[in-house]
């Protein structure tokens, strides 16, 4: 697809630069004094219930500061300062617009997306106000007018994803605060503690009490609401990653391997909330992420023996994916997401010893050889894990529903159907993963494609599955049963089997030789 249209020259410059690519060709120890900006609460304003409190540890005071007008204004308080939503009445109604160019489950086919706009000469950004999505740059397209022009153009071209999002706003959330008796409603707001801690509270009874390092920061996000944002040395943040991610119990080896891979991690993706104005969130959709109230004399140990050490390939930081299991074979890149592949990241079979299963002789991509292999249950690194291998039965009603609502939040005309006729795997990758899943419906068929499969039915939690028709005693099909392993993406290393891995004797550096292929240990020892 061509597109001419306001061509203009792309300059990408973020703060991957400044840190990922800029550490791995300085001295790596040098991220030791890197700082990350987290979003720990990013929509806040979004439900008119929502509630924060931030507070100061026991014997200190918190420091804030804001702007009331121009002026620049301090207070200092050793009480907790409660923030709620006022929803505030416009004077005259505001339209909230963006041109959306396309929905997604992750931001790595996102992101993708977004290089292949830009090729295109389309300057866009991503951003997340529910799913990930990329919309043309804001500042850019910056007029309704230039907006529908190019929507125009991209429909002309043949492109019939993008779509107007417009919001007509009544009223919008103020985010207000008291100290002293006295209310406060500033768009920005930085709280720092003499002990650079701060006890934090997010949800709405504030009973739930967590601990950060560092400052927080209320600021302004992209979809109207606002996010709390806590800047944090990197060692510190990994320290608040590890016993959330693999836990405080597991071997030592496997949590340095763990405290590596965080750390690698958070470097390749500080580009990820540009668009919000910080680097990373605190979820799954980046790493689990809770501050150091979970801190364990274990995982700090490991973090510590690790210190200032990441992952690289040809002196470059790795894109460091990983998954809690991989079902017994990890994937291609390409074989979740859209994008090019990482020579580092390719199938290896997730068992100590390489005699179970020969993938440059029998294939996985072949549905014969995929379906015997995800039969095998032991001899694996996750054999004895709970999900490494499942069957989930379920109905055509539910599925029909789940795939509905999946394709209504994509605005896929095909979310009108009411009856799905049949389903298949048109393609496998050699990992065994499904990249194309076709539906036959009473308007069409189409296919689900990669991880998106994911998304569109409750039962898979893995892309690592072969589906069968079910009749259950009806002349109609009842359902299907999806059978499969593994959960999550299966990209890089397996959590669980990184820690059957330790328990054999595995080091750190031979675990992540496994998982990673090539890559090279680099920094602080």
């Amino acid at each position: 697809m061509k597109i001419f249209f306001w061509r203009s020259s792309y300059k990408l410059i973020t703060t991957l630069c400044l840190l990922g690519l800029a550490a791995a060709s300085e001295p790596v120890s040098k991220n030791q004094d890197v700082k990350l900006q987290i979003g720990i609460v990013q929509r806040f304003g979004a439900k008119p219930t929502a509630k924060l409190e931030l507070a100061p540890t026991k014997g200190d005071r918190l420091t804030l500061k804001f702007a009331v007008g121009s002026q620049p204004q301090m207070l200092v308080t050793d009480k907790p300062i409660q923030l709620t939503t006022v929803m505030q009445p416009l004077t005259q109604p505001a339209v909230q617009e963006v041109l959306v160019l396309g929905d997604f489950r992750t931001f790595e086919t996102a992101e993708d997306s977004a290089n292949r706009w830009r090729s295109q000469g389309i300057e866009v950004e991503i951003t997340q106000p529910e799913r990930w999505q990329v919309w043309a740059k804001r500042e850019v397209y910056s007029t309704p007018l230039i907006r529908r022009l190019l929507l125009q153009s991209i429909e002309t071209s043949g492109d019939k994803t993008a779509y107007l999002a417009t919001n007509i706003l009544q009223q919008v959330p103020k985010i207000t605060w008291s100290v002293n008796g006295k209310n406060y409603s500033p768009n920005n707001l930085e709280v720092k503690a003499g002990k650079d801690l701060i006890r934090v509270s997010t949800d709405e009874n504030l009973k739930t009490k967590r601990v950060y390092a560092g400052q927080m920061t209320l600021q302004p996000n992209a979809y109207g609401h606002y996010t709390l944002v806590n800047t944090v040395p990197l060692e510190t943040y990994v320290r608040g990653v590890l016993p959330h991610e693999i836990g405080t119990n597991a071997p030592m080896a496997a949590l340095e391997a763990q405290a590596i891979i965080a750390r690698t991690y958070a470097l390749r993706n500080v580009r990820r909330f540009a668009a919000d104005n910080y680097q990373l969130c605190a979820d799954t959709h980046c790493q689990v992420y809770q501050g150091i109230s979970g801190v364990a004399k274990k995982t700090d140990q490991a973090i510590v023996s690790t210190r200032g050490q990441v992952l690289t390939y040809n002196n470059e930081i790795v894109d460091a994916l990983y998954s809690s299991t991989t079902g017994g074979v990890t994937a291609n890149f390409s074989d979740i997401w859209n994008g090019e592949d990482r020579p580092y990241l390719k199938p290896v079979i997730d068992a100590p010893n390489n005699n179970i299963w020969d993938l440059s002789s029998q294939d996985l991509a072949n549905e014969q050889n995929f379906q015997k292999f995800i039969n095998l249950k032991t001899g694996f690194n996750e054999s004895k894990w709970d999900v490494f291998r499942w069957n989930r039965e379920t109905d055509i009603n539910r599925i029909t529903t789940d795939l509905q609502k999946f394709l209504q939040a994509k605005k896929s005309p095909y979310s009108k159907f009411q009856k799905i006729q049949a389903m298949s795997v048109v393609e496998r990758s050699s990992s065994g993963r499904i990249l194309k899943l076709a539906i036959k419906t009473d308007i069409g068929v189409f296919t689900l494609q990669k991880d998106e499969i994911r998304s569109a039915f409750a039962a898979p939690i893995s892309t690592l599955f072969y589906i069968q028709p079910l009749n259950k005693g009806k002349t109609d099909i009842w359902g299907y049963a999806f059978i499969g392993g593994g959960l999550g993406h299966g990209v890089g290393l397996s959590q669980t089997g990184a820690q059957n891995l330790a328990k054999l004797g595995w080091s750190s550096a031979k675990i992540l030789d496994f998982y990673y292929p090539g890559t090279e240990i680099k920094g602080d020892r």
